[in-house]
């Protein structure tokens, strides 16, 4: 069923964003930016260049426990990682951006429910917070808007007057561009993978039912595969997770597992996909936007064998099947978020 085949499909690419040398050459400080990428496993912080090329990179994993304070000190020490390897503080960067999961107010650059990150309820300063410690603006997005935009600007989404981004993740993110321009709605829009799929469905870890994250989120995934190892299921997953010296089921364990054969992630992963191309139609039927880009972790990951299946799926939903969307896999790869954040700086 999920057997390897190439992309044969119009307008699914995929490619590779390079990263320019660990110093700063011909860019001077103050012609730099930041972009930060944070996300429910990891926090990823790049210095970028004039011409949007990432001159360094650091990461490093999310805090799953404390509260805001805590993944904000983490946030700090990533970006300043980063600084630290471009030969520059972070206090001479033109500004830096941040794209964080939750609702975004982005004039006053708060944050909340940031399901994913501990204990992120409540509105938060994230904005004013950083710029305090690292004594440049910041300037707050929501974290899939601002792959999505990258990818419109610089990516797979080029040339498209309207988009929808959707990643595909721990979570499941989306982020829409309409008429040429991000639409946020009132801080929330584009959240496809709260979109209904099956009523009264499984459980997502927000409470919802029956949504298309309840199925393909990769934490509710894990969650799955382990209440169905307590059943006593077989599977690989958790050795690979023991063996690559990781504390969760990443994109990378699921790919090694269904390269073993693995029935418990074929399983999985195939609920996932149909929830996928279910709620990706249902949104196309809605918006009737000219491209999809499908990107996060497991969407790029498996752009070879998973997202053909996504895309032969949308067929049976689409209200014109006989003229879908082009869809195309994310082009930055894992900059896309750092990038993204990065063009939040004005």
């Amino acid at each position: 069923m999920f057997r390897r085949r190439s992309t044969g499909q119009e307008g699914v690419r995929t490619a590779k964003t390079e990263v320019a040398p660990s110093a700063v050459t011909k860019s001077s400080p103050g012609s730099l930016v930041g972009g930060i990428d944070l996300g429910g496993t990891k926090v990823a912080a790049a210095i970028i260049g004039p011409n949007s090329e990432v001159i360094a990179y650091s990461k490093q994993p999310t805090p799953d426990r404390g509260g805001p304070a805590d993944v904000v000190r983490a946030v700090v020490a990533t970006i300043e990682a980063a600084a630290a390897e471009a030969g520059v503080e972070t206090s001479s960067l033109r500004g830096i951006g941040i794209g964080a999961p939750g609702s975004v107010d982005s004039s006053a650059g708060t944050l909340s429910g940031a399901g994913n990150l501990p204990n992120w309820k409540d509105s938060y300063p994230l904005g004013d917070e950083l710029s305090q410690a690292l004594g440049t603006p910041v300037s707050v997005g929501n974290d899939v808007q601002v792959g999505t935009n990258a990818e419109y600007q610089l990516g797979a989404g080029a040339g498209f007057n309207s988009l929808l981004g959707v990643f595909w993740g721990t979570g499941v993110g989306g982020g829409i561009i309409l008429d040429g321009k991000p639409w946020k709605g009132r801080g929330r829009a584009g959240e496809i993978g709260h979109t209904l799929v099956r009523r009264g469905g499984a459980r997502a870890l927000n409470g919802l039912h029956g949504t298309v994250e309840a199925y393909a989120g990769r934490k509710s995934m894990e969650d799955k595969a382990r209440r169905e190892v307590k059943k006593g299921r077989k599977t690989s997953l958790f050795k690979i997770m023991k063996k690559r010296d990781k504390t969760s089921l990443t994109s990378t364990v699921w790919w090694h597992a269904l390269e073993d054969g693995d029935e418990l992630a074929e399983d999985l992963l195939h609920r996932a996909v149909t929830a996928l191309s279910a709620g990706i139609a249902s949104a196309v039927n809605l918006l009737d936007v000219e491209a999809v880009v499908i990107g996060g972790g497991l969407g790029v990951r498996f752009a070879d064998t998973l997202v053909p299946q996504i895309i032969d799926g949308m067929g049976a939903y689409l209200l014109d099947p006989e003229n879908p969307p082009t869809v195309r896999v994310a082009a930055l790869g894992d900059n896309g978020g750092v990038i993204g954040a990065s063009l939040l700086v004005s």
